[in-house]
């Protein structure tokens, strides 16, 4: 059974949640403070963490950015809730690992059909032997990147985001259908999440981020030379 942990200091929210995600199949602990939530995810790591944003003890970005950083949680999908839904917060929240970002008031239906397709992502394998692409190599069965012999630390998504332009090498994959085939759902047009990831993309990739290009007013592409 997948497991969940939910940091959320909302009491009723967080057994809202548990509940629904039992009922649904799912094993779920609950944590109202952010210290308490990252210790546990460390000490533990989840299936799936649903992390609030405003938290006591310690904000939600900065637990997802020490996740990140873990190497037994760097690749942990988080969903981040918050009541906060300016574009920049969702940007911030993207900026430091959140693989999905949704906004107070919600509906429960909603979150958990998010949650399965997060898990869903993340559990995807691929009987290919990889891929190599200049100085990257994917190795689809073990869901390892390398550039030039040398690990990469991506995120689920950031990974299934990059899978998802090397098997379409060369061809240029628009920010709406890349948001429809890496996230699984529509955006609300909001084609920033795909580029803030791109950019972070490109960063942990170091010198073979150059074969992810940018055409501007289309989308992206990936390709060598």
């Amino acid at each position: 059974m997948m497991r969940i942990l939910i940091i959320e200091d909302e009491r009723d929210l967080a057994e809202l949640l548990a509940f629904n995600l039992q009922q649904a199949g799912y094993a779920t602990t609950l944590v109202h403070d952010g210290a308490d939530g990252l210790e546990k995810a460390l000490a533990d790591p989840p299936d799936l963490v649903i992390l609030d944003l405003m938290l006591p003890s310690l904000l939600g970005t900065e637990v997802c950015r020490r996740l990140r950083h873990e190497r037994a949680t760097a690749a942990v999908p988080v969903m981040m809730l918050t009541a906060r839904g300016e574009e920049l917060d969702r940007v911030v929240g993207f900026e430091v690992g959140a693989d999905d970002y949704v906004v107070k008031p919600f509906s429960v239906r909603e979150v958990v059909l998010r949650v399965k397709a997060l898990l869903r992502r993340s559990s995807d394998t691929d009987e290919s032997k990889g891929l190599s692409i200049g100085p990257l190599a994917i190795d689809t069965e073990r869901h390892v990147v390398t550039v030039d012999g040398a690990p990469v630390d991506l995120t689920t998504l950031e990974y299934k985001l990059l899978l998802t332009l090397a098997e379409r090498r060369g061809r240029v994959q628009t920010r709406d259908g890349l948001l429809q085939d890496v996230w699984g759902y529509a955006y609300a047009g909001d084609t920033r999440t795909v580029d803030t990831h791109i950019t972070r993309l490109r960063t942990k990739l170091g010198s073979a981020g150059a074969l992810i290009r940018t055409l501007r007013g289309f989308g992206y592409k990936l390709e060598e030379g």
